[in-house]
C-alpha cells in the first residue's frame, strides 16, 4: 500500500460541547484537503480534557457512544471517505470512561477503545477503566492496515504496546492531554522501536492548561540498508501551536522491516515472563489510591 497519513489534530479546545463537535468537524475537512487518511483528536475532546470533582456534573458532561456529538464524526468519515478517531468522555456505569471510536471511511465504527490505565493518582480516580486492548483492519483508500490504540498514561507502560504489538497492530494511535517533555516522547519513541510499529500521538497545544503541543509520530524503523548506522525513527514532531500536522508513514516499508528485523515478537520468550502477570506489589511501589 502507499503511504499512510494521519493528521494530528493539535486543537485548544472550546468551552462547550457543541463548539468542539462544530470546531472537530471543520478540522476534519481540513485534515482531508491535506491528504489525511486519518484524523485524530487529542484525549476526551468533546470536554477539552475536564474532569469536574463533582461526580453529578462529571455524569452530565459525559456523552454516550451512540450520541449526536460521536456519531456526526461517523456521518462526516462517510463523507469524506477518511477514517476519524474522535475521543470523548463517555457516559458509562457506574462513572464515566475516558474512549476513543474510531470510524473508518465508510461510516462503521470499527474500534471502540476506553483507557485502561487511568490516572489513579490524579482526577481520573472518578473514571472507569477500560477492559483490554483492542486493533482493528482499517480499509483506507491506500489498503488495509491493521490499527490499535492507547491513551496518554496507558504509554507509560510497556505492556501496552506490546500487547497490541502482539494482536498484531501496525499502527498505534495515541490520544493526548499532558506535557509532552523528552521523557514522554522518549517513551514514544521506545514503544515504536521495540515493537517495530508507528506510533501517532496527538496533543493539545500551549494554552491548554497542563499542555504543550509536540504531537509526534515515529515509524519505528531503526535501521535501514542503505544506512551505515541506526536512525532516530522520528517521522514528525509538532511545535507548540495548534494546527494539523501530517504524519506520513511508510507502511510497505514498516512491513519490510517487520519480516525481517529483530524485535517485536521474533525472539521473545514468553516463558520466562511469568512474574510480569503476579498481582503482587511490594515496597516502594504500593500506593494507596491504586485500583486493581
Amino acid at each position: 500500500m502507499k503511504n499512510l497519513k494521519v493528521a494530528l489534530l493539535q486543537l485548544m479546545p472550546e468551552d462547550i460541547l457543541e463548539g468542539n463537535m462544530q470546531k472537530g468537524l471543520n478540522y476534519c475537512r481540513k485534515s482531508k484537503e491535506m491528504g489525511a487518511d486519518i484524523a485524530l483528536f487529542p484525549e476526551m475532546w468533546s470536554i477539552g480534557y475536564e474532569i469536574p470533582e463533582d461526580i453529578d456534573e462529571l455524569k452530565v458532561n459525559a456523552v454516550s457512544a451512540n450520541s449526536d456529538f460521536v456519531n456526526s464524526f461517523g456521518e462526516l468519515a462517510k463523507k469524506l471517505n477518511m477514517a476519524i478517531g474522535i475521543t470523548f468522555l463517555e457516559k458509562y456505569d457506574p462513572l464515566p470512561r475516558n474512549t476513543l471510536c474510531l470510524f473508518d471511511r465508510f461510516g462503521n465504527k470499527v474500534l471502540t477503545y476506553a483507557k485502561v490505565h487511568t490516572c489513579d493518582f490524579g482526577d481520573e480516580c472518578r473514571l472507569t477503566p477500560g477492559e483490554d486492548f483492542y486493533v482493528t483492519d482499517l480499509d483506507t483508500e491506500q489498503g488495509n492496515v491493521k490499527i490499535g490504540a492507547m491513551i496518554c498514561y496507558d504509554r507509560e507502560f510497556p505492556e501496552s504496546a506490546r500487547i497490541l504489538m502482539l494482536k498484531g497492530a501496525e499502527i498505534i494511535l495515541v490520544p493526548n492531554a499532558c506535557p509532552m517533555e523528552i521523557n514522554r516522547i522518549s517513551q514514544l519513541r521506545a514503544r515504536a522501536y521495540e515493537n517495530m510499529v508507528g506510533i501517532a500521538t496527538v496533543n493539545y497545544p500551549k494554552g491548554k492548561p497542563d499542555c504543550n503541543g509536540h504531537s509526534s509520530a515515529f515509524d519505528g524503523i531503526a535501521y535501514r540498508p542503505s544506512d551505515f548506522s541506526s536512525r532516530d525513527t522520528l517521522i514528525i514532531e509538532a511545535d507548540e501551536r495548534e494546527g494539523i500536522y501530517i504524519a506520513d508513514f511508510p507502511i510497505d516499508e514498516i512491513r519490510e522491516y517487520r519480516s525481517s528485523e529483530v524485535h517485536g515478537n521474533a525472539f521473545r520468550h514468553p516463558q520466562k515472563y511469568k512474574l510480569l502477570i503476579s498481582e503482587s506489589i511490594e515496597e516502594p511501589f504500593i500506593r494507596k489510591d491504586y485500583r486493581r
